[in-house]
């Protein structure tokens, strides 16, 4: 192996390293496959790092196909480095949308289509959840499925095509109106001025809650198998949650993992029949039904789960390589909280325009109440939320 010049980018870390942890997940939120290298587990890695960095062990330290190097980078610098664009053209847009799925991204080239200058933000990578999805067989012109990061993929483009601007990697940190504009202000401080707005920011899954797992989150506890299953090769892993979700990311892990198990909190799984069956039959797969996980075990890695047989009320101690949690979806609607109206799980209510209690802030795709949290649904109303600001701008003047 050339070390200097390798086939994929490969990051050189640790398990604690607090910095490494946030490049890995950078690299995961936009889709960038990489290469992971314990150093403390591989003597020559380890002789690597302290060769390049003058004999010293900074990680991460990163070394990409071209022979290139980064020790220690910023995200700023990573995106940098994969050329994302970070900084928009203008300082005004007609129409800014916040968030690249399904939603997001139709909703921007329908107003590009319409001649309005359109900027898109976006942290991770373009497509939202559908980019991280194994396969969309479910979306309507695709008799053969696609794979959602071609998906994912195919929106940017036809967005791009149409003239939209994209910014990736970039966070939004705050929407405040001021006047008769909404200011949009990203985590590099930069604002950008437009009358109408789009929070198409999705959901993102949700947490167990229990001990241990916050320690755990990117060393062996994942939410996307697509961005961290290969990890996992020749290895036992256990998915939580016995919905679509858990039943298709288990499905798609049984590539990598030499044993799949599923376990559910309730006394019946909840997803559908063709996938039940699926699982059933595969030699890979089991599933645990009406059993809780209460506790991950391991300072650095994942030693063993606590997990309760709710039937009975006795423990049990499981040892895995890895989890995957698929428990179901939480609104990222963090931005607007305090500002426009939300219900009580959090997501944002908005009228029959699909404008929220925010004068030109509009909201459409699963971040929204009420909305189906289907990929060709968010398409649909990324279209409608398109025209409604077309509608409103015009009666805005």
């Amino acid at each position: 192996m050339d070390r200097t010049k390798p086939d994929i980018i490969t990051v050189y870390s640790t398990v604690w390293c607090p910095d490494c942890k946030r490049a890995k997940k950078f690299f995961g939120e936009q889709r960038v496959p990489y290469v992971n290298i314990d150093i403390e587990q591989d003597a020559e890695a380890m002789a690597f790092v302290e060769k390049v960095n003058d004999g010293k062990h900074i990680i991460p330290t990163i070394v990409f196909p071209d022979g290139s190097m980064l020790v220690e980078p910023s995200n700023a610098e990573l995106a940098a480095k994969l050329s994302l664009q970070t900084k928009a053209q203008r300082q005004f847009y007609d129409a800014i949308v916040i968030g690249s799925g399904p939603a997001g991204l139709t909703a921007a080239f329908y107003m590009a289509r319409e001649g309005m200058d359109t900027l898109v933000i976006e942290k991770a990578g373009l497509g939202g959840q559908v980019g991280v999805t194994q396969r969309l067989d479910n979306f309507p012109g695709f008799d053969q499925g696609i794979p959602g990061a071609e998906f994912a993929e195919r929106l940017g483009k036809q967005a791009r095509r149409f003239g939209v601007e994209i910014l990736q990697a970039q966070a939004v940190t705050d929407i405040s109106p001021d006047g008769p504009y909404l200011c949009v202000t990203t985590g590099d401080g930069a604002v950008y001025a437009t009358k109408a707005a789009l929070l198409a920011t999705g959901a993102h899954y949700r947490k167990l809650g229990v001990a241990g797992e916050d320690g755990l989150i990117g060393v062996n506890i994942h939410f996307c198998a697509t961005c961290d299953g290969a990890f996992y090769k020749g290895k036992k892993v256990l998915v939580v949650g016995g919905g679509n979700s858990g039943f298709e990311e288990g499905l798609f892990l049984t590539k990598f993992a030499s044993q799949v198990d599923i376990v559910e909190f309730l006394p019946e799984a909840k997803a559908g029949q063709i996938l039940q069956s699926e699982v059933a039959k595969h030699p890979k797969m089991r599933v645990t039904l009406n059993h809780a996980v209460k506790e991950f075990k391991g300072k650095h890695r994942l030693d063993s789960i606590l997990v309760e047989d709710r039937a009975t009320g006795e423990l049990k101690e499981w040892t895995y390589d890895g989890v995957f949690v698929f428990i179901g979806l939480s609104p990222n609607s963090e931005l607007v909280k305090g500002k426009a109206e939300i219900d009580p799980y959090g997501f944002v209510i908005t009228d029959k325009t699909l404008m929220t209690s925010v004068p030109g802030l509009f909201a459409a795709g699963d971040a929204r109440a009420g909305s189906t949290k289907q990929a060709a649904s968010a398409a649909g109303e990324g279209a409608t939320a398109a025209l409604m600001i077309r509608q409103y701008l015009k009666e805005a003047g």
